[in-house]
């Protein structure tokens, strides 16, 4: 399963990463999120960063513990997940001119890493619009976020 959403943002590069880097605020600016708890800061430059987030999906509370495992610093970052028998990646990724204004896309994509979950993927599809729901959603959010500063 991968889901690519895009969202145009009136505002710069610099501001941009700022609100998707700052993931101990999330909830403060995602409207999906509930709550954000950090486990590591990590470096400096984001590698190691892990925290374990909140939402409320198909009406249960989900709890995923992620990290960031790759980054180039105000471009792009990716995250990874672990649970139920998948390994959920994220990429976050700002594209424009540094002044603005600039192109913030996710792309998100799952794996099955046992027989369990490889013989629930066929049903993956069924979940498909509400996850790309979400996931326009959290864009639309932080494009609010960065466009009211």
């Amino acid at each position: 399963m991968a889901i690519v959403v895009q969202q145009r943002i009136e505002a710069s590069r610099e501001r941009v990463w700022a609100i998707i880097s700052d993931h101990r605020h999330w909830a403060e600016v995602i409207s999906g999120i509930q709550k954000v708890e950090v486990l590591d800061p990590g470096a400096e430059d984001l590698l190691g960063f892990r925290w374990r987030e909140t939402r409320v999906m198909f009406g249960k509370e989900a709890v995923e513990t992620m990290w960031i495992t790759a980054a180039e610093p105000g471009r792009w970052y990716e995250t990874t997940a672990h649970n139920h028998g998948m390994i959920y990646t994220t990429r976050m990724a700002i594209d424009g001119a540094d002044a603005g204004p600039v192109e913030l896309s996710m792309q998100f994509s799952a794996q099955a890493t046992t027989l369990m979950a490889r013989l629930m993927m066929p049903l993956a599809w069924l979940f498909n619009g509400a996850v790309r729901k979400a996931l326009q959603q959290d864009l639309r959010d932080i494009q609010v976020a960065a466009e009211a500063r």
